[in-house]
């Protein structure tokens, strides 16, 4: 597999989304889509978050427009998953919020001598598929922990300060006692 391009040539662009895939191979506009590198959206305890005996919620949203790779995601959700695991022995619940549908496209230029008789230019320059990309506004929420404790809370919060280099854009984590009802 070739290597992944940039984030930055994805990630603050204004996107067209090419999502449509269809049983009738004419009517897709991605004729191949990649796989999910997302193994798992929610882990931990989901039972005692509903029951509310994980009271302390940390959020982490986005504060402006941007597209978020699989991979990145994938990578903070196992980073930040490992480390409350072993932290916590279970005692939280985790989740990702978006799915990544759109498709990223990659029109390759090839380089090096006799280049510019092999390949097509701009001609037909629509791309194939190399991965996906959750398209996320400003103000949309990222992860979602909820964990038992104030010090837990402080340690779910180090470890969102953690992956914000492994995200695009600016991020902001917000942090709430829910009540019981």
């Amino acid at each position: 597999m070739p290597p992944l391009r940039k984030a930055t040539a994805y990630s603050k662009k204004k996107v067209t989304p090419y999502t449509r895939v269809s049983k009738k191979k004419g009517k897709s506009y991605i004729k191949t889509v990649p796989q999910q590198k997302i193994v798992k959206f929610a882990m931990g305890k989901e039972k005692s978050f509903v029951n509310g005996k994980l009271p302390h919620v940390l959020t982490m949203i986005s504060t402006e427009n941007v597209q978020v790779r699989h991979n990145a995601l994938e990578a903070c959700r196992q980073f930040v998953n490992k480390k409350l695991e072993t932290e916590l022995k279970g005692q939280y619940y985790f989740r990702i919020i978006p799915y990544s549908h759109h498709v990223q496209r990659e029109n390759r230029m090839l380089t090096g001598a006799g280049a510019d008789r092999m390949q097509t230019g701009m001609q037909l320059s629509f791309g194939k598929s190399m991965g996906k990309s959750a398209i996320v506004k400003k103000n949309t929420s990222l992860f979602f922990v909820a964990v038992a404790n104030p010090k837990a809370a402080s340690f779910a919060r180090k470890l969102y300060k953690q992956i914000k280099s492994k995200l695009p854009g600016k991020t902001r984590i917000l942090y709430e006692i829910k009540k019981k009802e």
